[in-house]
């Protein structure tokens, strides 16, 4: 039996708690609505890191991002890590990515066969985070509110663009493939950059929320000395104390963000209706995620880098072979599960082989929910903090952990909001040591933060080294050659023969017909 290609669509900073799916009917993504339909919603389902680069290593690798390197976005992931890119080629795969995945390095492609675009942001060590500098935080990528401040319509800049360069080169992508001879099941990761932040949207879909209700954060602003260390740190780093938010702001950053999950959302129908025209649609794993959340004001707090729900909760909604239809599974998952489940599908569960450990559980093996082995681990090792920041999560119960700072335990089932920190409460010592003695299992502390803190006096000193004379740039430009694709060359003996090759359904070539004239001779 033929094996199930997988298409996988990514957002980037795309929240779960804002889609209908996840019982926050916001933004407008009837295709979004439909893939959860027709498949799996994983109700629960995390990132291990809230930020670009170490979510995506670690979702490649389905190992936590320390265990491989990636601290922060400015981490170099090594090639010598297997992916499930690299897993699935020696499974039989065509793999090839189109869009974002933040790798910095000179590895550009971490076992894709082919890359359909360049990237977005550095692939260098310009974007790493020094705890060190502790006179005030510390922001490599000097975030700051203007996203939000200038939030509105906007009709095209480098994100649109972007991906509209990632869609069109991923659905000529998928033509290409119905129209070649290679046989091999395809794995294409398709990785949008929207709706990360500018919150700004062309008019079509900015349009598409006039008049309708942009509802307010569920937790108003609180005040900087009321919030925990954690966020007073990072109200500092993103220089929150430049603006106060106004509630037309809050308002036009809200709307211009689910704005732009509907241009996604559109994208994403575009290369669903794509799979369907090239009769590949039923033999398809579709899988939706994004790498990290978005607070979008909530808590008063915007982006990520948080231990929040908003900022670490991503949308993971699975559709094809193997996946239920209309099923909403509610233990939890996390992105780490991706490499399993894929190798799961391409081996139909028989794999084994895996060359170093890895973290996560197939998607089809989940365990019960509030079951013993109902927990992911979530890390933060970058900017806004001088020290790991841990998190587990075990059913409902939630541990965040930095030594610097107080612990804090919420138990989700009676506060999904976060607004009761239950750490020093009476009758949850139990919770709080049992929650503390898994991580201590699953991080020595110590020898992550000593790693973390040669890692990034090597990175920072390497970099400021790089400036002086030529500066390098590692980056990946996908060959092209238009002579191969378009008539500009005498390959073929006539522009049709090389018109007739692009053409999909693809027609044999019909053979001359000849008129016999008939003789005028009496």
């Amino acid at each position: 039996m033929k094996r199930p290609n997988i298409l996988v669509i990514q957002a980037d900073q795309m929240t779960a708690l804002c889609l209908s799916a996840y019982g926050k009917p916001y933004a407008i993504t009837p295709n979004i609505d439909a893939l959860a339909a027709n498949g799996t919603t994983f109700a629960n389902s995390y990132c291990n890191n809230p930020v670009c680069g170490p979510s995506r290593a670690s979702m490649m690798t389905g190992r936590l991002p320390s265990d491989v390197g990636v601290f922060d976005n400015g981490a170099e992931f090594l090639p010598s890590e297997p992916t499930f890119a690299h897993y699935m080629r020696r499974l039989g795969y065509k793999t090839t990515l189109s869009g974002k995945m933040h790798f910095v390095g000179p590895d550009q492609l971490h076992g894709f066969e082919k890359r359909l675009t360049t990237d977005i942001y550095p692939s260098d060590f310009a974007w790493t985070a020094d705890w060190d500098q502790t006179d005030e935080p510390y922001a490599p990528s000097v975030m700051s509110l203007l996203s939000v401040v200038e939030a509105g319509h906007c009709e095209r800049n480098l994100q649109i663009d972007y991906d509209e360069e990632v869609f069109v080169a991923a659905r000529k992508e998928l033509y290409d493939h119905a129209r070649s001879t290679d046989e091999r099941p395809f794995l294409l990761h398709v990785s949008f950059t929207q709706p990360h932040n500018p919150f700004v949207a062309g008019r079509k879909y900015w349009d598409m929320y006039e008049g309708r209700d942009i509802p307010e954060p569920e937790v108003p602003h609180i005040p900087y000395d009321q919030r925990d260390p954690w966020s007073q740190r990072y109200f500092l780093t993103i220089r929150q104390d430049e603006f106060d938010i106004t509630p037309d702001q809050l308002y036009r950053a809200r709307r211009g963000y689910f704005a732009m999950v509907s241009h996604i959302d559109e994208l994403l129908g575009g290369l669903v209706e794509t799979l369907k025209s090239i009769g590949e649609y039923d033999n398809t794993c579709i899988v939706f995620t994004s790498d990290h959340g978005e607070m979008l004001g909530e808590r008063g707090m915007w982006y990520k880098f948080n231990p929040y729900e908003a900022s670490i909760r991503v949308p993971l909604i699975a559709q094809g072979p193997g996946f239920r239809k209309g099923h909403r599974e509610e233990a939890l998952a996390s992105l780490v599960d991706l490499l399993p489940t894929f190798t799961d599908i391409a081996s139909e569960g028989a794999f084994s082989d895996f060359v170093a450990p890895y973290d996560g559980r197939s998607l089809f093996a989940l365990p019960k929910r509030n079951s013993t082995d109902d927990r992911i681990f979530v890390e933060f090792n970058g900017e806004g903090l001088y020290a790991p920041g841990l998190i587990v999560l075990e059913g409902a119960k939630k541990l965040v952990h930095s030594r610097t700072d107080p612990k804090m335990l919420f138990d989700l089932s009676s506060d999904p909001l976060e607004l009761q920190n239950l750490a020093a409460t009476p009758g949850h010592e139990s919770d709080v040591q049992r929650l503390s003695r898994l991580m201590h299992e699953r991080w020595d502390e110590d020898d992550l933060e000593m790693r973390v803190r040669v890692s990034q006096k090597k990175r920072l000193f390497v970099q400021e080294a790089m400036k002086c004379g030529t500066f390098p740039t590692w980056d990946y430009g996908p060959p092209y050659d238009p002579g191969k694709v378009y008539v500009r060359g005498g390959v073929d003996p006539s522009t049709t023969a090389t018109k007739q090759r692009g053409r999909f359904p693809y027609v044999p070539k019909t053979p001359p017909q000849r008129l016999r004239h008939a003789s005028k001779a009496k």
